[in-house]
């Protein structure tokens, strides 16, 4: 049998499809796995052993389509399922099973806060997709897979950081997924011990604030590692703290304990961090406002509709802290 996994992106998404890539591999005897992805998310899959074949997608689909219309595939299965995956499908004209995005109800949850959404992770929809293959969930959690020359170690870091770190992803693809900087400046004040900042080239301005605010603790790498890089940090890191974002997700991944700072969106929406069915000690903490207008978006926006931004604005960031020193103490 071969199956062809079609998830274009982004970075949190495609770890989300990992569990439902590992169980069809380990569950379907003889299976061949292929997956197909963007190019620009190449790190994040190259070195999964559960995928026996990658294709990476430019800006070319017709390209992408002549070179799969040259696989035999049983089946397509469609983890993305937008416009382009559809026109794939299409192309190959093999039986497919597409994920339900339950957009209409996203949506609904968002702008009139009517939630008729199942009580059902993303992950665990990623997974129903293969019901038809007798593919159930293994209850193993998120994969992320580092390569064989990765290289990256404690000693990229500042000696002070090499023993242990908290690691801060003030980063996010929208604004009012973002807790505003002034908050990240108090949260480091309070905690006063080594902190590693992670996000993007955008987030340089911000975090180099929070790291001149507090000198003696924080070490700003937002835009100084690549992808891997930033996955090894989390991985050496002993808590994350992080928005609504990819980084969430790659931490729980590498079962890191995370407390997750929503904004505009919600863990209702059912992308919150995903953990192995048994876990000790707890790895998850959720800080949600109880505002009647969150959430107000299903995957974020570049402003506040109501103007005043609360969700962000009142996180608590003593009761922050506190999490994060009760994961220290644990730990």
């Amino acid at each position: 049998m071969r199956l062809l996994f079609i998830r274009f992106s982004s970075i949190g998404d495609i770890v989300l499809t990992t569990p439902a890539v590992r169980c069809a591999k380990q569950q379907l005897p003889g299976v061949e796995i292929h997956f197909l992805t963007k190019l620009a998310m190449k790190d994040l899959v190259s070195a999964n052993p559960y995928i026996d074949h990658f294709h990476y997608m430019d800006n070319d689909i017709d390209q992408t389509i002549a070179s799969l219309k040259k696989i035999q595939f049983d089946y397509v299965i469609d983890l993305h399922h937008n416009i382009r995956s559809w026109k794939i499908k299409s192309a190959l004209g093999v039986k497919s099973f597409s994920y339900q995005k339950l957009s209409v109800r996203k949506l609904l949850l968002a702008k009139l806060h009517i939630n008729l959404l199942p009580v059902t992770h993303v992950c665990d929809r990623y997974l129903h997709t293969l019901k038809q293959l007798n593919v159930t969930n293994d209850g193993k959690g998120l994969d992320y897979f580092f390569p064989v020359n990765n290289t990256f170690t404690a000693a990229h870091l500042p000696t002070s950081h090499q023993a242990g770190f908290i690691a801060l992803v003030i980063g996010a693809s929208y604004f009012n997924k973002k807790m505003p900087v002034q908050k990240w400046i108090q949260l480091a004040s309070i905690l006063k011990k080594p902190i590693v900042l992670i996000g993007g080239k955008e987030d340089i301005g911000d975090a180099d604030l929070i790291a001149q605010s507090n000198t003696n603790y924080v070490y700003n790498a937002c835009g100084k590692f690549s992808l891997q890089e930033s996955a090894s940090i989390l991985q050496m890191s002993t808590v994350v703290v992080s928005h609504d974002t990819g980084f969430l997700h790659v931490a729980a991944a590498l079962k890191k304990p995370t407390i997750t700072i929503w904004g505009a969106t919600s863990p209702a929406l059912q992308f919150e961090a995903y953990y192995p069915s048994i876990h000790t000690p707890p790895h998850y903490n959720s800080i949600v406002p109880d505002l009647a207008c969150q959430p107000c978006t299903k995957q974020g926006d570049q402003h506040c509709p109501k103007g005043h931004f609360a969700c962000m604005q009142q996180q608590n960031i003593n009761s922050i802290a506190a999490k994060v020193n009760e994961y220290l103490l644990i730990k």
